[in-house]
C-alpha cells in the first residue's frame, strides 16, 4: 500500500471539513435574516406528510435516472482514474436557480412538482462531482454513490450525536445498497417497486427528507418572491455538491489507501 501524500492528506482533510460541517440550516437562517424555527412554524399542520411524500417520489426519480440514463461509457484500463479534475457547478445552480423562481413564486404548494425536478438536477451535479474524482458510473455501485449523497448532512430522526458522523452513516446505508445493488445485478433496474429497491429509498429518504424539510421551513418564511426561491435552491445544491466533493474525494482516496486505511486516517483529523 502506498505512503500517504502531503497533497492527498490535503484533500482528505478538506473532504472531512465538508462532510462533518455541512451547516446548511445556518446557511439559510442567514439568508433569511431570520432563525428557521420561524419557518417551522408557519407550515401547515400536515406539512410533515407532504414533504415524506414528496422526499420518496423525488428519489425515485432520482433512482429511475441513476439506473436509466446516467452510466459513463467504460473507461479504459489503461486511463487515470484518480487524478481529480474540476466539476462544472456551475450550470446545474443556474438550472435549480430556475426552478426554485418558478417554486417561490408559489411558495410550498409548488415542493410537489419542484423537488423532483431539482433533485434530479441535483444527481446530474452529483454525477458530475464523481466523475470528477474518477468515479465509474458505468458501474452499479458507482451510481448508487450518487444517490448515496442525499443521506449525506441531514439526520435521521432516531440518530443520537454519536451516530451522525460520515464513516457511520456510510455503514447504516451498507445494507441497503448492498441488497439493491445484488437485486440490480440478478434482476435489472426494470422492477423499481422491488423490496430491495424500496428499503434503499426509504432510508436515504429518513435522511434526505431532515434536509427537505429545512428548506420547505425557508420557503414558509416571507422572503422575495421568486428571487428568494431562486437562493434557496442554489444554497440546496451547494449543501449537496459540498457533501458529493468530500464523499467522492473520500472514495477515491479509498480505490488509493484501501478503505481501513483511509477511515483510520480521516478519524485521526481533528474536526
Amino acid at each position: 500500500m502506498p505512503d500517504w501524500t502531503p497533497h492527498d492528506l490535503t484533500d482528505l482533510a478538506t473532504a472531512k471539513r465538508l462532510l462533518e460541517t455541512p451547516g446548511l440550516a445556518a446557511r439559510l437562517t442567514s439568508l433569511l435574516g431570520t432563525p428557521l424555527e420561524r419557518g417551522f412554524h408557519l407550515l401547515p399542520a400536515n406539512w410533515n406528510a407532504r414533504i415524506q411524500a414528496a422526499t420518496h417520489r423525488a428519489l425515485e426519480k432520482a433512482l429511475t435516472v441513476a439506473l436509466g440514463t446516467m452510466a459513463d461509457p467504460p473507461t479504459p484500463a489503461t486511463a487515470p482514474t484518480t487524478a481529480p479534475r474540476s466539476p462544472g457547478n456551475r450550470l446545474h445552480k443556474g438550472l435549480v436557480a430556475a426552478t426554485g423562481a418558478g417554486g417561490g413564486a408559489f411558495g410550498l404548494a409548488a415542493l410537489a412538482v419542484e423537488l423532483p425536478i431539482s433533485t434530479t438536477i441535483m444527481l446530474r451535479s452529483i454525477a458530475d462531482v464523481a466523475r470528477s474524482q474518477g468515479e465509474d458510473l458505468a458501474s452499479i455501485p458507482g451510481r448508487l454513490a450518487c444517490l448515496e449523497v442525499f443521506a449525506l448532512g441531514g439526520r435521521s430522526p432516531g440518530d443520537d450525536a454519536s451516530e451522525s458522523g460520515y464513516f457511520l452513516v456510510r455503514a447504516a446505508l451498507a445494507k441497503a445498497i448492498g441488497e439493491a445493488t445484488e437485486h440490480i445485478a440478478a434482476r435489472g433496474a426494470a422492477r423499481e417497486s422491488a423490496p430491495a429497491l424500496v428499503r434503499l429509498i426509504s432510508v436515504i429518504a429518513a435522511r434526505f427528507g431532515v434536509v427537505v424539510s429545512e428548506k420547505a421551513a425557508a420557503v414558509a418564511v416571507p422572503v422575495l418572491g421568486a428571487a428568494g426561491g431562486a437562493a434557496i435552491n442554489v444554497l440546496f445544491l451547494d449543501h449537496f455538491q459540498r457533501m458529493a466533493q468530500g464523499h467522492f474525494t473520500v472514495r477515491r482516496l479509498e480505490r488509493t489507501y484501501g478503505g481501513e486505511a483511509v477511515r483510520a486516517a480521516y478519524l485521526r483529523l481533528p474536526g
